[in-house]
């Protein structure tokens, strides 16, 4: 038994197979709905379920609320339909979406621009092209069959030769595959990996300005699409806030520099929440989000596209569609969901 899903406004439509969530079934299918963790925990797949029933699978009540749910939204992800559907997905790119592939990739070279921050380049085969929007994401498969998800930090535009994909991992001690990385990790290593995924890119049909806003490695991602902007020549005006505890976690600051001096429409602003004196911090501080609702109080025409902790991203969503008048279409959103994250209370 199938059910069909179909997608408001862009009346783009899809089976899904009984007890399959609707989320898998879309990226099955080629259809781009929006998604993040697809674990139930960073609620970027939620959408409102206009017509139809859903069962909703285990997830975390920060993602989708129980009033949130009695209001008709849903999460894609963990929702199996148990009728056909009507679903509102205001951000389906629609078609155009690049295949996803697996592949084994190879390290090329292993950087530690900062102490808990490792940055990979990773060869791509020959023989497949990988394909993909500036500020998606690639899944490692592990030997145990779990899934780590990392951001490609480069723009297609700018593989390289051999072409190659850039990583940006933070550390976080216990984990299986970080600790991997920052300990084990040899020259020239195949790992196994599948992609792209995601919706967070830049939506190229506006001419709105940009607001870019990072956290931690949550810069990975924004730096691939600033350098997609240049590659193409984009030139809508953009500001990027890097928000970081102290002055090392800046790992590239020295790069975002050397971009906003090449590209005339973009201004860089770097923020950090717990600077020191052996910083020698002369630049703003407190939390980033803030920082841009100081700079930006009327974000009523602009588009945002954030990377970052959970706890950033649902702040600076919260923030500039209530205080700032930021359209809710127009906040794009990669929240970075760690395991620890995941299984963590409701």
């Amino acid at each position: 038994m199938t059910f069909q899903i179909t997608l408001q406004p862009a009346a783009r439509q899809f089976d899904v197979a009984r007890d399959e969530p609707i989320l898998a079934a879309a990226i099955r299918q080629g259809i781009g709905l929006p998604y993040g963790c697809r674990d139930g925990a960073c609620g970027s797949c939620k959408s409102r379920l206009l017509e139809g029933r859903v069962i909703h699978g285990a997830h975390q009540l920060k993602a989708l609320t129980p009033a949130e749910e009695s209001e008709g939204f849903i999460l894609t992800c963990c929702a199996t339909p148990q009728t056909d559907c009507v679903v509102e997905a205001r951000s389906v790119p629609g078609a155009g979406e690049h295949p996803v592939l697996k592949m084994p990739t190879r390290l090329l070279s292993l950087e530690r621009p900062a102490p808990d921050v490792a940055v990979l380049k990773l060869q791509l085969p020959a023989n497949q092209q990988l394909q993909y929007r500036a500020g998606q994401y690639i899944e490692f498969i592990l030997r145990d069959g779990a899934r780590r998800s990392y951001s490609m930090a480069n723009a297609p535009e700018l593989l390289g030769s051999p072409p190659a994909i850039e990583l940006h991992i933070r550390h976080m001690p216990g984990g299986v595959f970080t600790d991997h990385v920052f300990g084990a990790m040899q020259p020239r290593e195949i790992l196994r990996m599948e992609g792209p995924f995601g919706s967070f890119f830049l939506r190229e049909d506006s001419d709105k300005p940009i607001v870019l806003l990072a956290s931690g490695t949550g810069f990975a991602p924004i730096k691939a699409i600033v350098q997609h902007m240049q590659a193409r020549g984009i030139t809508r005006p953009a500001v990027l806030y890097w928000g970081a505890r102290r002055r090392a976690d800046l790992y590239q600051h020295a790069w975002c520099e050397e971009a906003a001096a090449a590209m005339p429409q973009l201004r860089y602003v770097p923020v950090l929440s717990e600077a020191t004196p052996d910083d020698a911090w002369s630049g703003r501080t407190g939390f980033v989000h803030q920082a841009v609702m100081a700079d930006l109080p009327d974000l009523s025409g602009h588009e945002v596209y954030a990377c970052g902790a959970p706890v950033m991203v649902d702040a600076a969503q919260r923030d500039f569609v209530a205080r700032c008048g930021l359209p809710a279409e127009a906040f794009f959103a990669d929240a970075f969901t760690s395991e620890a994250d995941k299984h963590g209370p409701g």
